[in-house]
């Protein structure tokens, strides 16, 4: 399981996104997030399609394990689905019985919402798989520096932000040594038939939440055993600079962003 996990995870390849400035990465991800949520037409889909594969292509990591981080999503990607199917109006219906009404505008509308959200989430992906947590850290800090004027904590922020990605798959691997345990006891949920898999997890939480409590209390003690304070005045081993490489895939970005938002 903790392979299908995206988020937090870091795969060090050789290409053009590993190399560049995290901030060119933050920036262009929020840029491109906001044109995929305003995006309504069929063409506008296809363009972001072809950009996000491509994108997929220039990471270098296999675009298997990629998409299988959609697995975990896939529940919620069904329920938006059938949300929209059964809840928006039209005209033409598909399948009624009772108060149910199916129609095609809402089958449709259902489609283009998972669509957008399943592109998001491989776009998303990419920053943690191509970014060192603590280079991301360092590149959040700098982008919300200016709220430091502001007596906004932006160093405790940008490290809270980064923890909790990195934290993900973390918390997936304890979930998997205590379905493990269970298994080497007689008791496989994996066995147990959908719906009543989705309850026999409930036991599960409770061993889960402590593990993980006792791990974020870990992780503090070692925090302010190294006197990392407030997190003002640190100095950095890694100068972030941007290059022409950033204002290059920056450029791309905007464009590519300009063109949803005209289509």
């Amino acid at each position: 399981m903790k392979n299908s996990i995206l988020p937090g995870q870091y795969v060090s390849t050789d290409s053009v996104l590993h190399r560049l400035d995290p901030r060119t990465k933050l920036i262009a991800l929020l840029v491109l997030m906001l044109s995929f949520l305003i995006m309504d037409t069929l063409l506008g889909y296809a363009v972001a399609t072809m950009f996000v594969l491509l994108t997929l292509l220039v990471s270098k990591i296999q675009l298997g394990r990629l998409f299988s981080g959609l697995k975990p999503v896939l529940l919620i990607l069904l329920f938006t689905l059938l949300y929209h199917a059964l809840l928006s109006s039209g005209s033409t219906v598909l399948w009624t019985w009772s108060f149910i009404r199916i129609t095609s505008e809402g089958v449709l509308l259902g489609i283009f919402v998972v669509w957008r959200i399943m592109l998001m989430i491989l776009l998303a992906s990419l920053l943690t798989l191509t970014t060192q947590p603590l280079i991301l850290a360092q590149g959040l800090e700098r982008l919300l520096s200016p709220l430091s004027r502001l007596k906004v904590p932006v160093e405790q922020f940008a490290l809270m932000i980064v923890i909790a990605i990195r934290f993900i798959p973390t918390i997936v691997q304890e979930l998997d040594r205590i379905l493990l345990a269970q298994k080497a006891r007689g008791y496989d949920i994996a066995a147990v038939r959908w719906p009543r898999r989705m309850f026999a997890y409930i036991p599960v939480l409770v061993p889960l939440f402590m593990t993980t409590i006792q791990r974020a209390e870990q992780l503090t003690q070692a925090i302010d055993a190294r006197a990392y304070g407030d997190g003002k005045g640190r100095t950095m081993y890694r100068q972030l600079v941007f290059r022409q490489r950033d204002l290059w895939v920056g450029g791309v970005a905007v464009g590519v962003a300009l063109m949803l938002a005209l289509l």
